[in-house]
């Protein structure tokens, strides 16, 4: 079972994250938050007791931020807000994408800077430790300003909190009262602020960001194995990743990538059987700058990785309770994460292109060093691995057009109250295809690697790359004949999905 995880709104990381959405921890809110979070509530019910107009409090929202709202009417006010703001369409988001969602939110509700009551994170966190998890429609938001753009995603999770709407509890789809009851969760009646504290943020593509720098770190070592691999089937040098050579450009993410790359290649054999007259002078890029390739892909990764630990502990609703004052401001607008995950699509992107460039070197035989073509003894009455490069192609031209930025495609909102707004979601739901398709062509990278080292036996690759060989032969024997080559594929992308190679 996984070590529970304790919300402070101060701390939580993404390890969390992937303990709580994926291994199914248990999630709970410190003590000495939901203390800070009593005192600062009584700042919101004082302005409440007043008459004082707050925005969100006792106003409309958006463009009718201008209409005062009578305080017999507080409550309904929230509680319409949630309501009209489940407007989501299409599939339902993934439960591990849900849980990371909820985990989010709560952890934010538990900053003292939201000022609602502690029962409502509290409430919440009972749902997900419950495992009934809120049908999330993947589209409708613009990844801005859950009151106004609308970031519908938050609005169908407060909506399972006040029974409305439908849920996924374990073994079926069923209407969040009925979810509710079963469990013995009472609805929660949204007081003043608190709806729209609960909507207002960017939880949304902020857990899909989590979830995806996580999965990319490590795709990132996998791609590693796959390119060296690559390297010692198509009998190149590993000479270029010397570390004076990249100690003479010091980026961290080269320097990390030729550091992993002169692992696996250690004390090759294949190497040292054509150390010695081979005409070569230098092997082609995909091969020669691996490091300053991939390099530059983890330096992305880090950047989003250091984004996504802000955000995970940042305030993002609004109004914020800021000692003794309530302040409207715009921390609920999502552009650094919408640009984070950009940078993550282009990032991952490069990554399969590149892959895609070591396979075709591996198949083709004016290109792979002797290898047969297309890796097969029986070329001509068999095609061998020939689908594999063209589905890998098919991947990254997929991915080539899914890298087009979402973050600056902007449309106002809400009257042009909402003027310029980051498509976040557009740019999650982006990068998790992209993500899916780069797993897939390092997949078809390794199988090839894999089936080439077949014919330079008894040669033996570097220590690392034989583990490499053996990982891939645990789930895919040798390409002896022709045979559907799905099974395959999917089954080694799986594998990476849930584990890095390296």
């Amino acid at each position: 079972m996984a070590v529970p995880v304790v919300l402070d709104g101060r701390s939580l990381t993404i390890a969390d994250v992937v303990a709580v959405a994926r291994n199914g921890a248990l999630a709970s809110a410190d003590a000495v938050a939901k203390q800070r979070l009593t005192a600062s509530r009584v700042v919101v019910d004082r302005v409440v007791a007043s008459g004082t107009t707050v925005y969100g409090i006792n106003t409309g929202f958006g463009k009718l931020a201008h209409v005062r709202i009578p305080a017999a009417d507080v409550r309904r006010l929230q509680r319409n807000l949630i309501i009209s703001h489940a407007a989501g369409v299409g599939d339902p988001l993934p439960v591990d994408i849900v849980r990371a969602l909820m985990l989010l939110r709560a952890n934010v509700l538990l900053m003292e800077t939201s000022g609602v009551r502690p029962d409502l994170p509290e409430r919440l966190l009972a749902l997900l430790n419950a495992r009934i998890h809120p049908v999330v429609p993947e589209q409708g938001s613009v990844g801005a300003s859950g009151d106004l753009a609308p970031l519908a995603s938050l609005a169908h999770v407060a909506l399972a909190l006040i029974g409305e709407g439908e849920v996924l509890a374990p073994g079926s789809r069923l209407p969040s009262a009925t979810a509710l009851r079963a469990a013995s969760i009472e609805p929660i009646e949204f007081q003043a602020k608190e709806g729209i504290s609960f909507i207002n943020g960017t939880q949304a593509q902020t857990a899909i960001l989590a979830l995806i720098v996580h999965d990319a770190r490590n795709l990132w070592r996998s791609a590693h194995a796959a390119a060296a691999a690559s390297l010692e089937a198509l009998r190149g040098t590993p000479d270029p990743f010397a570390e004076a050579v990249h100690r003479a450009r010091p980026h961290p993410g080269q320097l990390a990538s030729a550091a992993l790359l002169r692992d696996l290649l250690a004390d090759s054999e294949i190497r040292e059987s054509h150390r010695d007259g081979d005409p070569r002078v230098q092997d082609a890029y995909s091969l020669r700058c691996t490091p300053q390739i991939l390099g530059p892909v983890w330096d992305a990764l880090e950047f989003a990785g250091r984004t996504v630990e802000i955000e995970l502990n940042a305030a993002t609703d609004n109004p914020l309770v800021l000692g003794d004052a309530i302040v409207s401001g715009g921390n609920f607008h999502g552009q650094g994460v919408a640009m984070a995950l950009d940078v993550l699509a282009i990032a991952l992107t490069t990554l399969a292109g590149v892959a895609e460039r070591r396979i075709e070197r591996l198949v083709n035989p004016d290109l792979s060093q002797g290898l047969p073509p297309f890796l097969t003894a029986h070329a001509g009455i068999e095609s061998g691995y020939m689908m594999v490069q063209i589905t890998a192609a098919s991947l990254v031209a997929e991915c080539r057009a899914l890298s087009t930025p979402g973050s600056v495609q902007s449309i106002p909102t809400d009257a042009n109250q909402e003027d310029f707004v980051p498509m976040g979601m557009a740019s999650a739901m982006k990068a998790r295809r992209i993500l899916a398709n780069a797993r897939r062509v390092v997949a078809a990278e390794l199988l090839c690697a894999a089936q080439g080292l077949e014919f330079l036996k008894p040669l033996r690759p570097g220590k690392g790359v034989q583990r490499v060989y053996q990982w891939v032969r645990a789930l895919v024997p040798p390409l002896e004949h022709d045979r559907p080559i799905t099974p395959d594929l999917e089954r080694l992308a799986g594998a990476l999905e849930s584990e890095s190679v390296v």
